[in-house]
């Protein structure tokens, strides 16, 4: 197989973790015979600072034209006044806005050698395996903005046609699994919830072999970390399902495992760890990269259809882990801690 895949490694410890996915990404192109063009471009605070816009046009247009977008990581210190008109973080919006990225998905496994690194209880661990279906390009992140000398609104809409290709998205997705989802909104205090609950309730007729729950997201936080198996797919919009995915990572054990991925209508898809740019660590070689590692199983899985490789590369990130090679992020207090490259060059080997 032939595939252009653009590689957006961003800032902070965006390159680092990149690097390695990339590797990955050419170990499996070997072993299976198939032609990866990889090809990549600046975004976020390192195109800014070659004095481009954070989004540079050839950047996107690469995106466009090609079958798949590993991502870093965005953000810099360098410009973090939420006054600027300019920011880094207004690169992946973009992204998501022109190439129509609307479904989000986030799945969260604990590994049972990582048990240590969850603040959760063993017992509260056993069978969990769930998959956060964020609605991407709707609500609060997307709505008007404005700004008044005592007084700010952020507007947060939602429409019919939105609610309903989310909960579809992860209608099919959950035929695949065990067959239960569960919608989060806050129905009891806004409308944009209402619509949610009542739009989902009406699609999920489509598919009377699932279960369906709704739930209210203050409640859906709390049982998250108190009874985490009871969880299939989780659907959400966009706000919700920001803080829901991050918060779900303490089950992991940590930001820098969880894997993403980000998709519309056809195979074009954007993939990348959930964690963010961590400019405290940037340049020291310690970054997790298990994170992009697995994006880049999600890249072979979902845009590519590569469904034995993405397992194939799945199975050496759990193999890397299972054989105690743990970053400092994940290492036990006092045991000596693997660096970037060589939890890698773990997951390589097994490949």
């Amino acid at each position: 197989m032939r595939a252009r895949i653009a590689v957006l490694p961003g800032d902070g410890i965006g390159p680092e973790v990149t690097a390695e996915a990339v590797r990955c990404l050419r170990a499996i192109a070997a072993r299976f015979h198939h032609d990866f063009e990889m090809v990549e471009a600046p975004i976020g605070a390192a195109a800014m600072d070659a004095g481009l816009e954070p989004l540079p046009p050839a950047t996107l247009a690469l995106a466009r034209d090609s079958d798949a977008i590993l991502f870093g990581a965005i953000g810099s210190p360098r410009y973090a006044d939420p006054e600027a008109k300019l920011r880094p973080e207004q690169a992946i919006l973009g992204l998501r806005r022109e190439l129509g990225l609307f479904a989000n998905l986030r799945p969260v496994v604990p590994h049972k050698a990582l048990r240590h690194a969850s603040p959760l209880k063993d017992a509260m661990l056993d069978g969990v395996d769930l998959l956060i279906v964020r609605e991407l390009t709707g609500g609060i992140y997307f709505g008007r903005q404005q700004r008044e000398d005592d007084a700010a609104t952020d507007e947060c809409r939602y429409t019919v046609a939105e609610v309903e290709r989310i909960t579809r998205v992860a209608a099919r997705l959950a035929r695949a699994r065990r067959r239960k989802v569960t919608s989060v909104d806050k129905a009891n205090v806004l409308e944009t919830s209402r619509l949610w609950r009542q739009v989902v309730t009406q699609v999920m007729r489509e598919f009377p072999e699932l279960q369906l729950e709704h739930q209210l997201v203050d409640s859906a936080a709390m049982l998250l970390l108190t009874r985490p198996a009871s969880y299939d797919v989780i659907v959400t919009e966009n706000l919700f399902g920001d803080i829901l995915s991050d918060e779900a990572a303490a089950l992991a054990g940590s930001l820098g495992l969880l894997p993403s991925a980000s998709l519309g209508e056809g195979t074009l898809g954007l993939y990348e760890p959930i964690h963010g740019s961590a400019p405290d660590i940037a340049g020291r070689g310690i970054a997790n990269p298990y994170g992009a590692i697995g994006s880049a199983a999600l890249l072979l899985r979902h845009s590519l259809g590569l469904q034995s490789e993405a397992a194939t590369l799945e199975t050496a990130i759990a193999g890397a882990i299972a054989a105690g090679v743990l970053t400092a992020d994940l290492a036990a207090q006092g045991t000596e801690a693997a660096d970037t490259r060589a939890a890698g060059a773990a997951v390589l080997e097994r490949l």
